[in-house]
């Protein structure tokens, strides 16, 4: 079985009022913590979507393949457009945010081993029953993906799936994502830096 990760790196963060992928939570930034929970021996190919050359040259220096995208105003369907456009020889592809920055490796890995044992759900990091991400889908979701529009995201094809829905327990400061500076010290007990 070949599973493919997209990590989405390619917001304007508005409500954080700079790119919050700079951010830094103990000396690392908030990209560098989303690559590094990435286990990546879990995927046959690893994409990061992101208008910022610095994400572009840190997923070169991690081994993992940059997918520029140019045009973020287009919303989200158009950076899972760029990063599907890599993985339609995929069997499941994973997409993972960038902003929690408390997400941990063996949770990823936790959620690729329950798809694996069953590899026709759609499966997802929750926390007592609330689905979070990362979120991982089979090829058969694949054309809905690729047809979203605008600014939605998986979320709309997951709505439209709830039998297929598989949910692997993770703790909750893990799954929570942060959209603000305040926000990012509340989670971390850090000062934006």
């Amino acid at each position: 079985m070949k599973i493919g990760c997209i990590v989405m790196a390619a917001g304007n963060a508005r409500r954080f009022g700079s790119n919050k992928l700079d951010a830094r939570v103990e000396g690392k930034t908030l990209l560098r913590r989303a690559l590094e929970a990435v286990p990546a021996a879990c995927f046959d190919r690893v994409a990061v979507v992101t208008q910022y050359p610095r994400g572009m040259d840190l997923a070169r220096e991690m081994g993992f393949l940059p997918v520029e995208n140019s045009r973020p105003d287009l919303g989200l369907s158009h950076t899972i457009a760029l990063g599907m456009a890599h993985m339609q020889d995929m069997d499941g592809v994973m997409f993972q945010v960038s902003d929690q920055p408390l997400l941990r490796r063996d949770s990823v890995e936790r959620l690729v081993e329950a798809f694996r044992r069953h590899p026709d759900r759609l499966a997802a990091l929750a926390h007592d029953g609330v689905r979070g991400n990362p979120c991982l889908f089979p090829a058969s979701l694949f054309p809905e993906l690729t047809a979203l529009e605008g600014d939605h995201g998986g979320s709309a094809v997951i709505r439209r799936h709830p039998d297929l829905l598989l949910l692997v327990e993770a703790p909750p400061q893990e799954l929570t994502d942060v959209d603000t500076p305040q926000a990012l010290e509340v989670l971390t007990g850090e000062k934006c830096r």
